[in-house]
Order: C-alpha cells, then sequence, then structure tokens
C-alpha cells in the first residue's frame, strides 16, 4: 500500500479491531474514533492522510462483519474531497470529521454505473436502487446530469420535499440499503463533477477490501476450529483433506491480498484505477464467497447453526459480491479494455 503513513497502519487495526469487538458501533462514535476524518486536512477537523489508511479500516469492517455507516459515509467524504474547496463543501466535510454530519454517496451499485439523476428547471429527478446506508445520511451527495447533459454533484438534504429514501431488505443483515428517489426535489448545492468514475473506482476497491478482511477472518476462524475439533482421536485438521482445504483458503486470500494493495495504491495516488479496481473486486468477492462457503464446510455441522457466525460472514460476502458490478461485470469491463 502506499507507504507515506504505513508506520500508522498497525496501531489503526487494533483501534479499529477493539472498537468493532465492544460491539457495532454508530456514525458518532465512529466520529470519535476519527475514521470520517482520516482524508480529511487538519484544518477542517481531520488526520489529513490517505485513502490507503481508510482501505485499513475498511478491512477491519469486514474482518468484523459490522454494521456501521462508514461504507455510505466514506464514499460520501469521498465525494466532496473531489471537488475544489469552498465554503458549502468545506462545512460539509467538518461536520462529517466532527460526526454530526453523515453525507451518503448515491451510486449505482449494479452492473453499470450508469447517472440514474438528471436536474432540469423543476428540479433533481431520477432514481438509485440499493443505496448503502442512505436511510441514515443526512445529507446525499447525488452525480448527476444536468440540462445541458454535463455531470454534476448535487447536494441535498435527506428531508427535502421530493426525495424519497425507501429500506430495501437484502439477504445480509449487516449492510443497510435504501432506493432513493427524487420528483422535483430542490438541491441546496450543485457542483461541476467530472470524478464520478474515480468516486465509482472507490466505491469498489472499498468493498473488495471488505471481501478481504472478511476472507482472513473466515479463514482464522476455520483454523482455530480445526485444532481442536476432533474426530477419530485426533483434530480434523491434522487430515490431509482438511490441511488442503485451508491451504487453498490462504492462496486465495494472499492473491487478493495483492491485488486490493494495487487499487488501493491506485486510489490513493489519485491516477486511473479502474483497471487495478476491476480486478480487486472481481477476485477479492469470488474469494470471499468460496472461503465463507469453505469454512462453513469445515465447520462440520455446527458451521450450519445460526451460533456459529459464519453466515453472517457468508451472507455478507454474497451481498458484496454484487454491490458496484459482480465479478462477471468487472471481467467484461477488463475485456473490453484489452481488445
Amino acid at each position: 500500500m502506499t507507504r507515506e503513513f504505513a508506520d500508522l497502519h498497525a496501531e489503526l487495526r487494533s483501534v479499529a479491531r477493539s472498537l468493532l469487538a465492544a460491539g457495532q458501533p454508530e456514525w458518532t462514535v465512529i466520529a470519535q474514533a476519527g475514521w470520517p476524518g482520516l482524508e480529511i486536512t487538519e484544518s477542517l477537523g481531520g488526520a489529513g492522510v490517505s485513502f490507503a489508511e481508510t482501505a485499513v479500516v475498511g478491512e477491519e469492517l469486514g474482518r468484523a462483519a459490522a454494521r456501521t455507516s462508514h461504507l455510505g459515509g466514506s464514499l460520501g467524504i469521498g465525494a466532496l474531497l473531489a471537488l475544489p474547496p469552498d465554503t458549502a463543501r468545506d462545512h460539509a466535510l467538518v461536520g462529517a470529521a466532527e460526526g454530526t454530519e453523515l453525507p451518503v454517496a448515491v451510486l449505482s451499485t449494479g452492473e453499470r454505473a450508469d447517472i440514474g439523476f438528471t436536474l432540469a428547471a423543476n428540479g433533481l429527478n431520477g432514481t438509485a436502487d440499493f443505496v448503502p446506508d442512505a436511510t441514515e445520511a443526512t445529507r446525499l451527495l447525488i452525480p448527476t446530469l444536468d440540462s445541458s447533459g454535463r455531470p454534476v454533484l448535487v447536494d441535498i438534504e435527506s428531508d427535502t420535499s421530493g426525495l424519497t429514501v425507501t429500506p430495501r431488505p437484502t439477504l445480509d443483515g449487516s449492510r443497510r440499503l435504501a432506493s432513493v428517489t427524487a420528483d422535483a426535489a430542490q438541491p441546496s448545492q450543485v457542483w461541476p463533477f467530472p470524478a464520478t468514475q474515480q468516486l465509482l473506482n472507490r466505491a469498489t476497491v472499498t468493498v473488495a477490501a471488505d471481501c478481504l478482511g472478511l476472507a482472513e477472518a473466515m479463514l482464522a476462524a476455520t483454523v482455530d476450529y480445526v485444532r481442536i475439533r476432533h474426530q477419530f482421536g485426533r483434530p480434523i485438521g491434522s487430515f490431509q483433506a482438511v490441511k488442503h482445504a485451508c491451504a487453498d483458503m490462504l492462496v486465495q486470500i494472499r492473491v487478493t491480498r495483492s491485488l486490493v494493495e494495487t487499487a488501493v495504491d491506485a486510489v490513493a495516488a489519485d491516477s486511473d484505477a479502474t483497471a487495478a479496481a476491476s480486478m480487486a473486486k472481481a477476485y477479492a468477492s469470488d474469494t470471499a464467497v468460496a472461503v465463507a462457503g469453505k469454512a462453513m464446510q469445515l465447520h462440520g455441522g455446527i458451521g450450519y447453526t445460526w451460533e456459529s457466525g459464519v453466515h453472517v460472514y457468508l451472507k455478507r460476502a454474497t451481498l458484496n459480491r454484487s454491490l458496484f458490478g459482480s465479478p462477471t461485470a468487472h471481467r467484461r469491463a477488463l475485456a473490453a479494455r484489452l481488445r
């Protein structure tokens, strides 16, 4: 990963694990830990580090399968950081760093990255489905096309007339998704915004980092279990088939880490991260599903029970695979780039 603040990573991981082990923190608790302000400049109340450190937190959230508003909030802050400084933008960033504001970016999470909103004379119109953390947002930041077809970023308060945010139930109970619909809603601020693809890359890599942490947690839990579970008078981890299964999981995770770190570096450096993000997301989301599934199998009968907790990770991995493009969609996009 980006090495400028690499000496902070071990401490950041330790603090994150301690906080997440204590329960499911709300946005204000997350703000007190300093996570929303990691990339915000010190003059606005942040730490002034990089996306590499945000990705470390994202990985730990996946490791804990935590139910927080960090995904949507991180993307909202990323959208604000992509804008030139001005009074409204800086005010929103100060509020996010303090925990008094939860800005959430409204992005398509499906197969295509189309902009689903338009800004006309009567206001904002359009819809987006399965938006992370939109129900908790204090403000929504929506990539939009204006009447001339130019990309802009619309800042709109969550209680604005004409704006509807509807929770959507999903397989994964650790995430909160919603549909966002605007019907002649009046925005409070509009900025030129040519950075929609960069924001999508950030979203894609954030989910890939979550998948990496999730897969590592499942491997660790499985190794611990096969050491203590005995069958035929010996630990099941001593059987060759179990050893090979765990070794395969480890190889997949190491490849995933390499791809995710490369993609994180590209996003942190503000370079063209589209290809790296697609490679990381395609491989990481497949790995997370495969490792969680294998973990359930190696836990035996208890792995299929509610009490084991493995199902929480498998459901999260399954949803992660669909968020911001499936592996198939990203591989198709990579193939198109190489033609």
